[in-house]
């Protein structure tokens, strides 16, 4: 292992604002709001404030499986919320999630907001009769493990491995090492448990996959932090097995376009009003008539 450069911590940690890396601009040790700024409000009950990262997409999943078992009161007004340009920081999303963080929903039937994607997802399948949440305790309790798996996982994957491989200003051999340690033991856990099970909780779909598969199955596909022949993806065949079944459904392929910026634009939806919006108001058609 190459040799780190020293490092002495202060006695006191006080923040540098221009810490280096991609995220350096949005990160701060206070929360609380930067500016003045209501939130739009839609037409339907539900309002969600996102962006279609892995943890945004988790919520759009899941709304969109939702309308697709014919639960009309799962409408919603899908509102994007520019991280790079401190939208989180507004009055109006603090209001909401005082963790400034996506994704963020408020219903407005309920006068609840929810944050944190798992609790959203939970909130979402209690609401609508246990959808995607088993309501036997056997079968209720495997489907939680693997949400609070996730839950407790993902930040050593996003926050740990993509910040030091992808994002961070300099390379480090040591937190790189370690992150991709974590991360191949992670995707190993999931492909044991995958090659006798259909689904996470067993052999029925549920909210536990919809919150595993937008950062466990993207990664085997190789699109996430461009680490796919670093991380040897192609090792985890159950992991690939149930992301191509996942990804083939109609409503996580719907799911995954609410609330992106980037990629193909036929594949941006920027914000969603109405179901319709997927067929005429994809950022490829709004530039075209523009």
């Amino acid at each position: 292992m190459s040799t780190p450069s020293e490092y002495v911590p202060p006695k006191v940690w006080t923040w540098e604002q221009e810490s280096g890396g991609t995220f350096a601009s949005i990160n701060r040790p206070i929360a609380g709001a930067t500016h003045d700024k209501e939130l739009p409000v839609g037409k339907h009950p539900l309002q969600l404030y996102s962006l279609a990262t892995p943890n945004g997409q988790k919520v759009t999943i899941m709304l969109e499986e939702l309308l697709a078992l014919g639960i009309t009161e799962a409408e919603y007004d899908a509102w994007l919320i520019r991280i790079g340009e401190g939208d989180q920081f507004s009055s109006g999303f603090v209001d909401v999630n005082p963790n400034s963080k996506i994704p963020a929903l408020f219903d407005t039937t309920a006068d609840q907001r929810v944050f944190e994607s798992g609790a959203i997802l939970m909130y979402l399948a209690e609401k609508f009769d246990s959808a995607f949440l088993p309501t036997d305790l056997k079968a209720r309790t495997e489907c939680l493990n693997w949400v609070f798996w996730l839950q407790g996982s993902a930040p050593y994957f996003g926050g740990g491995f993509g910040h030091f491989y992808a994002y961070a200003p300099e390379k480090f051999e040591y937190p790189i090492n370690r992150f991709a340690m974590e991360a191949k033991r992670q995707l190993d856990v999931l492909d044991r448990h995958l090659a006798d099970h259909e689904y996470l909780a067993g052999s029925d779909y549920t909210i536990a996959d919809m919150l595993t598969w937008p950062w466990y199955g993207r990664t085997v596909r190789g699109e996430s932090y461009d680490a796919g022949e670093f991380l040897s993806v192609h090792e985890y065949e159950n992991v690939i097995r149930w992301e191509k079944q996942i990804s083939a459904r109609k409503a996580v392929q719907r799911g995954v376009m609410v609330n992106r910026t980037h990629g193909p634009l036929e594949g941006q939806l920027r914000e969603r009003h109405d179901a319709s919006d997927f067929e005429t108001k994809t950022q490829d058609k709004i530039e075209a008539g523009a």
